[in-house]
């Protein structure tokens, strides 16, 4: 029967278990025996607090990868090879008690080691295997060496010093454990454990885990199996949980809403994350000359799993009531979790370019429980994976700090620019329609000091403006950016002042900056622009837009019913009978069209109204005329100049 804990495929392939915590052997002999009693010696001393590691006997490896298929240990006495592991690690001081799994892997018969961080260390093994010398023994990256100077010094600093999590807990009975939650989480790592034949009492499960342990006559759980494995962590770790925030300013004043994940720390985790990852807005932007868009967030969903996975391991359970705490501000996501770094671990290692130095970690059950579940990343990527991420989302950098005390750690997520601009629209329309107006505008403002180059707000803050009687503050505005070329939907401001100007009937000036736009990359941006030169009277400039894009418009009805009303202009101002015709021929489809498309009754009722005066001007049969003025009233019978239009035609109709 299987009965090793993780997952033996996602172990081979350091899929769950970092790549250096695993030594391959190919075979079994002499020299490789000496070799692995001093990993088993190596991997006990636990020096960086990863606990442990893993021995496979009988799979080749090349440059750390292993060489499949396996060698496998034909022909060896497995019987024997245990034995000779189990006696040997008497001579490891203090005694060590490995656990060896025999494993079929591929048909070939292997051997794993499991060697968990040691209770009692440091250890010491023999020099070779006919000598009575022993020597300290540690982990370098993927190599085991004796400890020597300052590793050896620090070794024997750790002397009996068992981190936290791993730590037996002689107040709480084992009878608070979960057997659900334990089964549930072996089936989420895929654990032959749990695999269905195999019937494995509770007591045992928790032994194979480790997350138990013998105390005289008696079991008792580790301080990380009431972290997993109860349903109520914070009854033996007060501030065992997750708390996010989400505040409407900046400075934490306006408090929108707060929820609190409690439970198994992998359960808060994961809840935690998707309701974060709610919040992460997908905005999507065109490429300029490209078929492609480019989708962004406000935040990466990587950034903020690697951040808040972070705190969760890495905090202290031990004594500290805070909880990990998740700030949601309109600009920034601030992660923060109690106390600070180890030591070694210093501002400067926080740099771009800079690696986290390999000091012991304060937790390493926890880490590994939380990278069987896939969740928790290898040592030392974690950082440069948020920075990564950051950088791909065209997000600002993020922010690390903690202070000169160690009380706290904090990482801060800045919201993409886009997203900021987004909140700032929507906090701001709403306070406008509820007659804040002031306040609109200085959110506006605020916002645009975050983003300067946000052509959205500029044009925004143009049109609030005006409508609150300073016009001449909102042309400054758009006079201070006008030349500026780097600003983000550099065409917003322009129409935004061009629709003021229509609205003072100001045509020729309007003209001019509509001219002077830049074409928007957005086909409903460019819509607008097509619409503001027809208001503006620039019929031909309207037509070319719309002509230009009939590809992205043609299924929708409002740009269908203003490319019909375009082409029924130019067939005013046109002289020549054929050009008028056709226009007007072409805007009968289009309106057609956009009544088939259109399940709205108002813009409906319009475009029968304008289709029954295209009809006219195309001299149709007076049924279909009216029919479509009869249409137009049906939909809107309070809309006087239809019932005009349409008595007026039947009089016509009548009198002729």
């Amino acid at each position: 029967m299987n009965t090793l804990p993780i997952n033996l495929d996602d172990l081979i392939h350091a899929r769950s278990v970092e790549s250096v915590k695993i030594e391959f052997k190919k075979t079994w002999s002499q020299p490789i025996a000496e070799s692995v009693l001093h990993s088993i010696c190596a991997f006990a001393n636990d020096f960086f607090n990863l606990n442990g590691g893993y021995i496979i006997i009988g799979i080749e490896d090349k440059n750390g990868q292993p060489i499949l298929p396996p060698h496998g240990l034909e022909g060896q006495n497995l019987d024997e090879i245990q034995k000779w592991i189990r006696g040997n690690c008497k001579r490891i001081y203090p005694e060590y008690p490995a656990a060896i799994f025999p494993e079929i892997y591929q048909d070939k018969q292997i051997l794993v080691i499991w060697v968990s961080g040691g209770d009692v260390r440091p250890y010491q093994a023999p020099k070779t295997l006919n000598s009575g010398e022993r020597s300290y023994y540690v982990r370098q990256g993927s190599e085991t060496v004796e400890a020597k100077g300052e590793i050896l010094n620090q070794l024997m600093q750790m002397a009996a010093k068992v981190p936290f999590d791993d730590r037996r807990n002689l107040a709480v009975s084992i009878d608070v454990i979960s057997p659900t939650l334990v089964r549930n989480f072996l089936s989420d790592i895929k654990s032959e454990l749990v695999a269905p034949g195999n019937v494995i009492p509770e007591l045992d499960l928790y032994r194979n885990m480790r997350i138990t342990t013998p105390i005289n006559s008696h079991e008792v759980p580790k301080n990380v199996t009431l972290l997993f494995f109860v349903d109520d962590p914070e009854q033996y770790f007060p501030g065992a949980r997750i708390e996010i925030v989400q505040f409407g300013d900046d400075a934490g004043g306006n408090l929108i809403e707060e929820k609190i994940f409690r439970g198994p720390l992998h359960h808060q985790l994961r809840q935690a994350l998707d309701y974060l990852n709610n919040f992460s807005t997908t905005m999507v932007r065109k490429v300029p000359n490209q078929s492609t868009a480019h989708r962004t967030v406000a935040f990466p969903y990587e950034a903020m799993e690697e951040a808040l996975v972070n705190a969760v391991y890495h905090r202290s359970y031990e004594g500290i009531q805070e909880p990990v705490k998740v700030y949601l501000y309109p600009d920034r996501l601030e992660i923060i979790s109690y106390p600070g770094p180890v030591p070694g671990i210093e501002m400067r290692h926080f740099q771009p370019g800079v690696m986290i130095p390999p000091v012991p970690y304060r937790n390493r059950r926890i880490g590994e429980f939380l990278k069987d579940l896939h969740l928790a990343e290898a040592r030392g990527t974690g950082i440069p994976k948020i920075r990564r991420k950051m950088t791909e989302n065209g997000s600002p950098d993020p922010i690390f700090d903690f202070d000169e005390t160690r009380t706290y750690f904090r990482v801060t997520l800045p919201a993409h620019p886009q997203y900021i601009v987004i909140h700032a629209l929507r906090e701001s329309s709403h306070l406008w329609a509820v007659g804040e107006r002031q306040r609109a505008i200085l959110n506006l403002e605020s916002s645009l000091s975050r983003v300067p180059k946000s052509g959205a707000l500029i044009a925004q803050i143009i049109e609030y403006k005006t409508s609150s009687g300073d016009f001449i503050a909102a042309e400054k505005l758009f006079r201070d950016i006008e030349s500026d070329l780097t600003i983000m939907d550099r065409h917003l401001p322009y129409t935004a002042i061009a629709k003021i100007l229509l609205d003072q009937r100001k045509f020729n000036e309007a003209s001019v900056i509509l001219e002077q736009a830049p074409l928007p990359i957005q086909v409903s941006d460019t819509v607008e622009l097509a619409i503001l030169y027809k208001r503006a009277k620039r019929f031909q400039e309207s037509h070319r837009i719309f002509a230009d894009n009939y590809e992205f418009i043609k299924d929708d009805p409002k740009s269908l019913q203003e490319y019909a009303q375009t082409k029924i202009n130019l067939s005013k101002i046109n002289r020549d009978m054929h050009t008028k015709r056709r226009l007007n021929r072409e805007a009968v489809e289009l309106l057609r069209r956009a009544i088939q498309l259109s399940d709205d009754k108002v813009r409906n009722a319009w475009c029968w109204f304008d289709l029954a005066k295209t009809l006219n001007s195309l001299r149709t049969s007076e049924t279909e005329i009216l029919q479509a003025y009869s249409k137009a009233m049906e939909l809107l019978p309070d809309e006087p100049r239809f019932r005009e239009s349409y008595e007026s035609r039947k009089r016509k109709k009548d009198d002729g």
